[in-house]
């Protein structure tokens, strides 16, 4: 079997698993693609409310083939560097997509694979799973956002800690570290994520891709500028259809019935 991103439907979730056999879900540049892709019409799905990535077998995903990379080193320098453009693109395609993202770890999530959790907006993991960024131990550098997602979900020194020794995190420290949401029994993370992403579906959609929208916007703007956006999102969210049916149910004591 050939190195492949899954692409499945559960109600109003869309699932995308990372699938590699034999080789620890490691990472392969047909994958990015069909997730840029596979996203650019969740986008566009009203139907979907939330998207869940996680990776087969029981393991996340061990990032990139050092066999490919190594087959690379006797290629031109751009091959290299265009297969971390798109890399880079469907990291954005995680980023920009309007709908809650949930990695579901289990295993072992190394390298890109690392960086592909961190780009997700919340990560449920087994308490055994492992986050590595081991590039330092083969003379590479991160990429996939890695450093720089790291370096914003934790103090200077503990980023540089895991990025300069290069050594597996447990799940549970990094969950302590506020990296991690949910820490669940070994084997529950899907089922928790799922179930996450059904308390997700049933919340205001244009709400959901606002907030999103302002947990980015605020890692760049400054106190002023954020009010500005939190005053436009807030009035515009105002006058859309889900306000309507959330502060009526909320009236009217019942569960609103988001379209």
């Amino acid at each position: 079997m050939s190195a492949e991103l899954q692409a499945s439907r559960r109600d109003n979730t869309l699932i995308l698993t990372i699938s590699n056999p034999g080789a620890r879900n490691a990472l392969h540049p047909d994958m990015y693609a069909a997730a840029i892709e596979t996203l650019s019409t969740a986008e566009r799905d009203d139907s979907i409310r939330a998207v869940v990535l996680t990776g087969a077998d029981g393991f996340f995903c061990s990032g990139g083939n050092l066999n490919r990379l190594l087959e690379n080193r006797s290629k031109d320098p751009s091959v290299q560097a265009e297969s971390i453009d798109r890399l880079h693109g469907w990291i954005e395609a995680i980023r920009d997509c309007p709908k809650p993202v949930i990695a579901a770890v289990e295993g072992v999530a190394a390298g890109a694979g690392f960086s592909l959790a961190l780009a997700c907006d919340l990560i449920v993991a087994g308490a055994a799973a492992r986050f590595v960024m081991a590039y330092v131990k083969v003379g590479l550098t991160p990429d996939g956002g890695g450093s720089w997602f790291i370096t914003r979900a934790l103090p200077r020194q503990l980023a540089a800690e895991i990025l300069l020794d290069g050594k597996p995190q447990e799940a549970r420290r990094l969950h302590e570290l506020g990296v991690i949401n949910r820490l669940v029994t070994d084997g529950g993370a899907i089922d928790a994520a799922l179930a996450w992403a059904d308390e997700l579906a049933a919340q205001s959609p244009n709400a959901l891709e606002r907030i999103k929208s302002l947990t980015h916007e605020a890692q760049v703007n400054t106190l002023s500028q954020h009010f500005e956006s939190e005053k436009r999102h807030f009035v515009e969210s105002l006058h859309h259809r889900d306000a309507q049916e959330g502060i009526a149910a909320f009236l009217e004591k019942r569960k609103p019935q988001y379209k």
